[in-house]
């Protein structure tokens, strides 16, 4: 039978409750002040990272209205003409969007006969007047081809003087925190070293790296993977309500960072199922005989970390939490704390005696 000593997690150690909070206060310290450090860099690269947040949106408003291009188009034009795909090329390849447009006949002579007197001079049409009482059917329908670039809709607008300078101070805020992550991580993981065993302590230089591995995981999982089907969801709500959309850069901003650090924190799990099955909360037998409750707690979680309450992102966050709490029980079984070890120990010594 182990002795209950050996299991003392905090014997190795003569600190008491306050120096443990002190050891805690200072560890926090030591992470605010290099999330301060890095929003000093992040002053330097805000302006760059402005432009980067847009990218996604901008990609997905341009196949959105691309996409609505070609239907509009193929609903004003013959049967024949639909679905071209010389048209489809010069949407989504050329970059070009038709505009719809009505000519008066007259008027489109007159400047043809300026251009070529010969070949139209003596053609005569009727004037685009009140006199002639032309109607909508009298008019030549022309499409306009012009560049998606220079379409108005593709620029994230501002509603007051202000934003633009806010929305430069949180991208460097939070491309700050990016830099600093790793120092940051890496002082609170000091302070729950500060509540190991001595032979343990360097694991703190195994999950060091893995914690942060997990948060860029996570935060790049956001940015390339849910943030088009996301935008998919979203801009197909707006077109079955028939509602145009104005994005602003200071709520995209929000979304759009805010959903990568959920993601990025969420991606801890593992390691937190390993610091709470350490500090005797949980065993691995509770997370393997209460994983449809941890389900339906981490189905809840994903609903609240989603900033955009939409089911696409909440499912995009779940399915790698689950993988990711078997994973942590895996972990768990993979570094067993020195009383489990010592027991299985002797459980093997007392097999191998009765042999």
């Amino acid at each position: 039978m182990v002795d209950r000593d050996e299991d003392d997690l905090f014997k190795h150690t003569s600190m008491t409750f306050g120096e443990h909070l002190e050891e805690l206060r200072g560890s926090l310290f030591k992470a605010v002040l290099s999330i301060a450090i890095g929003f000093g860099i992040g002053l330097w690269f805000g302006e760059d990272v402005v432009k980067l947040i847009q990218v996604p949106l901008e990609k997905a408003l341009r196949q959105h209205y691309s996409t609505d291009a070609i239907e509009r188009f193929n609903e004003r034009v013959p049967a024949e003409m639909r679905n071209d795909p010389a048209i489809k090329k010069l949407v989504f390849e050329e970059g070009l969007v038709p505009q719809e447009a009505f000519v008066a006949p007259s008027d489109m002579l007159n400047e043809l006969k300026k251009k070529y007197p010969k070949a139209f001079g003596e053609l005569e049409l009727p004037r685009a007047d009140a006199k002639q009482n032309l109607t909508k059917d009298d008019l030549i329908r022309v499409f306009l081809w012009r560049p998606m670039s220079d379409d108005e809709r593709l620029k994230l607008g501002s509603f007051n003087v202000q934003e633009p300078f806010i929305t430069y101070i949180k991208a460097s805020f939070i491309s700050g925190l990016v830099f600093a992550s790793p120092f940051a991580f890496y002082f609170l993981w000091s302070f729950v070293a500060a509540g190991l065993y001595p032979h343990e302590k360097k694991y703190v230089h195994l999950f060091l790296p893995i914690s942060v591995g997990l948060f860029l995981c996570g935060a790049l999982m956001a940015f390339i993977f849910v943030f088009p089907p996301v935008l998919n969801f979203f801009f197909g709500i707006s077109k079955s309500l028939n509602q145009d959309m104005h994005p602003r850069i200071s709520e995209w901003l929000s979304f759009v960072l805010l959903l990568p650090i959920c993601f990025g924190i969420s991606f801890q799990l593992p390691l937190v199922m390993l610091f709470l099955e350490r500090i005797r909360i949980f065993t691995i037998q509770n997370y393997l005989s209460k994983w449809r409750i941890a389900v339906l707690v981490m189905a809840f979680a994903s609903m609240v970390l989603s900033p955009g309450g939409d089911p696409i992102s909440m499912m995009m966050m779940l399915v790698p939490l689950v993988a990711l709490y078997f994973g942590g029980i895996l972990l768990c079984k993979w570094l067993p704390s020195p009383g489990e070890r010592a027991t299985r120990q002797s459980d093997v010594k007392a097999y191998a005696a009765t042999d």
